[in-house]
């Protein structure tokens, strides 16, 4: 039985509550787009343990920019009460700047990427099991809130009550799946095709002889993004293959992957184009050609590498 992921949330009116299906688990990733109203003073987006007033939260992600330069705070609330806040300067979200938000869930923290790049990382306060409603709330505009399941995950049936666990009273986090085993040349549909805010994460090591690799962004007559580090020209090529035959070759942009090492490869779609990240770095970025986003449906992973994860 397939399962799909659940539907994005586009252009949610703020404040904004909503559900997130099958609540959090190890490797979900929630990513939100938008915009911060120009003359903003803070906005926040909070997972959180149900929807009511005054519910717990997990996580209290919080810009402001009460001073220059802004910053942003990270916190959870418990049982009615603020924990202990962590502020980072500066923010990575200036006023009247459109952003990519992205929350991977991890099995010790939330990693934060803003834009592309590794922002922070925020440490387990309440079990990440217990998250099942998103809210987000300020002086801000949400074009898209979207949600992307570990690619080996099955929805788990509602917790019993008798499973609760004290102090919480949340429910125990299912156990680890078995480790999926990826081949390479690697195929995989990407359901529902691409839109603003859509990212991909493929982790794996680079061979040690390694010539080269691909990443391809494919639809039915085409190639819409062909990502291609060359090792033995020491760059990445970028190209579209539309209309039978290859665009232009993008070029630059430096060499982020190196023989015998891990890495960790991001692709986040915006309304522009692609945002492409290596280990937390954005390192390229590559205009639309191909203007039907949601025909853009396989991923394709070629080349001397050793694939560990894939998020589609």
């Amino acid at each position: 039985m397939a399962f799909y992921p659940q539907q994005p949330f586009y252009s949610p009116v703020i404040p904004f509550s909503g559900t997130i299906q099958g609540r959090l688990q190890e490797g979900k990733s929630v990513i939100i787009s938008g915009r911060v109203l120009p003359g903003a003073n803070r906005f926040h987006v909070n997972l959180q343990c149900g929807s009511r007033a005054g519910a717990d939260v997990a996580l209290h992600f919080n810009p402001r920019y009460d001073s220059n330069p802004g910053y942003v705070v990270t916190n959870t609330l418990q049982n009615s009460t603020w924990g202990q806040e962590e502020r980072k300067y500066p923010t990575p979200f200036p006023q009247g700047s459109a952003f990519n938000l992205m929350i991977l869930v991890g099995r010790d923290s939330y990693k934060i990427a803003t834009n592309g790049s590794h922002f922070m990382e925020f440490r387990h306060r309440i079990p990440f099991a217990a998250v099942d409603t998103i809210h987000v709330n300020g002086t801000v505009e949400i074009s898209s809130i979207a949600f992307q399941n570990p690619e080996n995950y099955i929805p788990q049936m509602p917790f019993p009550p008798q499973y609760a666990v004290p102090p919480y009273g949340y429910p125990v986090p299912a156990p680890y799946p078995p480790p999926v085993v990826y081949s390479v040349p690697y195929k995989s549909i990407i359901n529902g095709g691409l839109y603003p805010g859509r990212t991909i994460i493929i982790q794996g090591v680079i061979n040690g002889g390694a010539t080269r690799m691909t990443v391809n962004l494919r639809y039915r007559s085409g190639i819409a993004l062909h990502y291609n580090p060359r090792f033995e020209e020491n760059q990445v090529v970028r190209n579209s293959h539309m209309h039978e035959k290859w665009g232009s070759e993008e070029r630059g942009g430096g060499m982020p992957f190196h023989r015998g090492q891990q890495f960790t490869l991001t692709i986040v779609c915006s309304p522009q184009g692609y945002n492409v990240s290596v280990n937390g770095n954005q390192v390229h970025t590559y205009n639309h050609r191909h203007g039907g986003l949601q025909e853009i449906d396989v991923l394709e992973v070629e080349g001397d590498l050793t694939l560990s994860s894939v998020m589609v």
